[in-house]
């Protein structure tokens, strides 16, 4: 088969965003939240995690310390006992505790607005900053890259091969294909996409309505 010219790949892209957005239309960031700095521990929290598991916990978790201050002073042997029952809660439990100790001592007790300093927050990655830029502070920087999205954007091959285990190539690899007013969305409409039709193990693709610009279509 011939190479795709960028102008394909890029074409195909932005239709496959407007398919996204004609099925799912805005979609709600799927943690539970109410504030910037709730959102950060949140993202931090659901790192190889689903969602819903860091949405049981954190109604305690914040309940106990609502605010950067509180868990600041937290005892990480505290916090960890609240989120056991999340992947590697003892490291997230100390990463939310030095987070929230950061942002007291270097940003005056407000979650940073960049991502350059976002970044500096123990536990929070690329990945992370981006949401919280973009769901809390309506900044748009870049994309987030979780599991669905690597994963949607290989299948597509929206990104080459030698990327296929390095989400943060594969961002920069979107970001160039999508105008930036595509951006925003993809997060959410390609998460609700992976958990709805595009899965891990058994991609619905007799339900998928991108067969016919996916190189990956297995039709049973």
């Amino acid at each position: 088969m011939p190479r795709e010219t960028n102008a394909a790949k890029r074409e195909r892209a932005i239709e496959f965003c407007h398919r996204m957005n004609e099925r799912y239309g805005p979609v709600e960031c799927f943690l539970d939240y109410t504030t910037p700095f709730r959102l950060v521990i949140s993202v931090l929290l659901s790192a190889q995690t689903t969602d819903a598991q860091v949405n049981k916990v954190t109604p305690e978790l914040f309940r106990r310390w609502p605010e950067p201050e509180m868990l600041a002073s937290a005892s990480v042997s505290e916090v960890a006992e609240v989120i056991n029952s999340l992947g590697f809660y003892k490291t997230k439990a100390k990463h939310a505790v030095q987070t929230a100790q950061m942002i007291m001592a270097d940003f005056g007790g407000k979650v940073p607005q960049t991502m350059a300093e976002l970044t500096r927050l123990p536990g929070v990655g690329r990945k992370t900053a981006n949401i919280v830029l973009n769901v809390s502070f309506g900044i748009v920087e870049g994309i987030a890259v979780d599991t669905h999205v690597h994963r949607i954007a290989h299948r597509l091959k929206l990104s080459p091969k030698t990327h296929e285990n390095e989400p943060l190539k594969t961002e920069q690899d979107l970001l160039k294909v999508l105008p930036h007013e595509y951006w925003e969305s993809v997060n959410h409409q390609w998460i609700s996409f992976g958990r709805e039709i595009c899965q891990a193990r058994t991609p619905h693709c007799d339900k998928c309505p991108a067969t016919d610009i996916c190189p990956s279509v297995r039709m049973s």
